[in-house]
């Protein structure tokens, strides 16, 4: 049996510990646990990169209005909205916003913890930095697809949002990665320094954007 370590003591998060928004959730994640208790044991990882998706972003899958394929972002904070990307991988998203209200955060990237050898079979790889650096490399290592949609996350299950006592160290912003609608939003948190973080750890604004707010401070 797959032996838990007990250096990382983490406990569930509850509904009231959420921030209300979801630019306040995207920044409050970073530093906090995906945990997937699966029968060959527990992987654990701490979460290093989120971007968030807030009501009415054009960015946002939710942006032209409810589908079937988005109903979960329409549940309360707290619950998952899983997607699959591509037809490649599933992604794993926390949604933010009040029950009615569609919005949420993208987890980008983890700092794994528990189940290292775990993940390293589920992705079929050794390199400790390519297991969870990227949304559809931590779905992968943590067994996460279309089954988790629509989860409550700070509910008992097995798959969960969880703290711990080891703080976050400083968060960067930066605009988010590989979307062109709204690409001028500083909405992608990481933490830094954090060699998991899965993308640059700044990422320049577009040029016109670039162009317009220098004559704006002239």
């Amino acid at each position: 049996m797959h032996k838990r370590n007990l250096a990382f003591s983490i406990r569930r998060l509850r509904h009231s510990e959420l921030p209300a928004g979801t630019v306040a959730l995207a920044r409050f994640l970073i530093g906090k646990v995906v945990v997937h208790d699966l029968p060959a044991g527990r992987i654990s990882g701490r979460i290093v990169e989120t971007e968030a998706y807030p009501p009415g972003d054009p960015a946002g899958h939710h942006f032209r209005g409810p589908t079937p394929r988005i109903r979960s972002m329409y549940l309360a904070p707290g619950h998952a909205y899983i997607f699959f990307n591509y037809g490649a991988h599933f992604m794993l998203n926390v949604v933010s916003e009040p029950a009615g209200t569609a919005a949420a955060i993208l987890i980008r990237a983890l700092e794994p913890l528990d189940g290292i050898e775990l993940m390293r079979r589920n992705r079929k790889t050794t390199g400790l930095l390519d297991l969870t650096s990227g949304p559809g490399r931590l779905a992968a290592a943590f067994q996460i697809g279309r089954r988790h949609d629509g989860l409550d996350l700070c509910a008992p299950g097995a798959l969960w949002l969880g703290a711990m006592k080891h703080p976050a160290g400083p968060i960067g912003k930066s605009v988010r990665i590989g979307i062109t609608r709204a690409a001028d939003q500083l909405l992608r948190f990481y933490e830094r320094g954090n060699p998991f973080v899965s993308g640059p750890r700044r990422l320049l604004l577009p040029a016109s954007t670039r162009a317009k707010r220098a004559s704006e401070d002239t």
